[in-house]
């Protein structure tokens, strides 16, 4: 069965664009010319991942984002900016967007990258169910990670992130590695998304003298047990 798609775009040439993109890699599209109509379309409609423009009249696509994640729905989205401004790609990323494509972007890059997101909203972790470093417990059957005990809140990507990170504990694991493992990026990128998601991973793991997460200058990041 299709994965469907909802393009939301008030350009109507780039929304044509897309969905014709999209429909000659397999995917089923459905297209919206505002993020209010998305809004609207979405009580009936159920789309397996959302490309959403920033630049929108009435509603953008950060406060879209941010309405829809309010009310609980975790449809995985790709954010299109129109600038390379880190600070709007950063806002979209926090509010709750997957990744994110500056225009202008190749029609192949962008194939890829939603194809990423598909993969990982469905990732299911193999065995062991169980990763831990210090006090960190990340749990893949119930899909929780704890600290000291205490429940902490991680989106998808952060808890692929940090599984990945588990899995690979003391061991320095490039951001091209990550890119390809998390984010399912094989070809050269210029993303910042990894150090955006270690940054959010940092403020909700390090804390009560743990700072597990190091950088390593000009290699990558690595997980490491106890604080050197």
């Amino acid at each position: 069965m299709s994965q469907l798609i909802m393009v939301i775009d008030d350009e109507a040439g780039m929304r044509d664009l897309l969905c014709d993109a999209l429909k000659l890699a397999g995917f089923e599209t459905v297209a919206a010319s505002d993020a209010m109509v998305a809004q609207t379309m979405l009580r009936t409609t159920k789309p397996d991942l959302l490309i959403v423009d920033i630049n929108m009249p009435m509603m953008d696509g950060f406060e879209f984002i941010e309405r829809i994640r309010s009310n609980n729905d975790n449809t995985p989205a790709l954010m299109l900016s129109a600038r390379g401004d880190r600070a709007d790609i950063t806002r979209g990323l926090s509010l709750g967007a997957d990744d994110y494509v500056t225009k202008p972007f190749g029609l192949e890059e962008l194939v890829l990258r939603v194809k990423a997101i598909l993969r990982r909203s469905q990732f299911t972790l193999a065995t062991p169910t169980s990763l831990s470093c210090g006090p960190i417990n990340l749990d893949s059957d119930s899909h929780q990670v704890t600290f000291n005990g205490e429940l902490v809140e991680l989106s998808p990507t952060e808890f692929r992130l940090l599984h990945v990170l588990l899995e690979s504990k003391g061991r320095v694991l490039s951001k091209s590695l990550l890119l390809a493992e998390v984010w399912g990026i094989t070809f050269e990128s210029e993303s910042t998304v990894v150090d955006t998601y270690i940054s959010y991973l940092r403020k909700k793991l390090h804390k009560d003298g743990f700072e597990g997460i190091k950088t390593v200058r000009g290699v990558g990041f690595q997980l490491q047990a106890e604080k050197k």
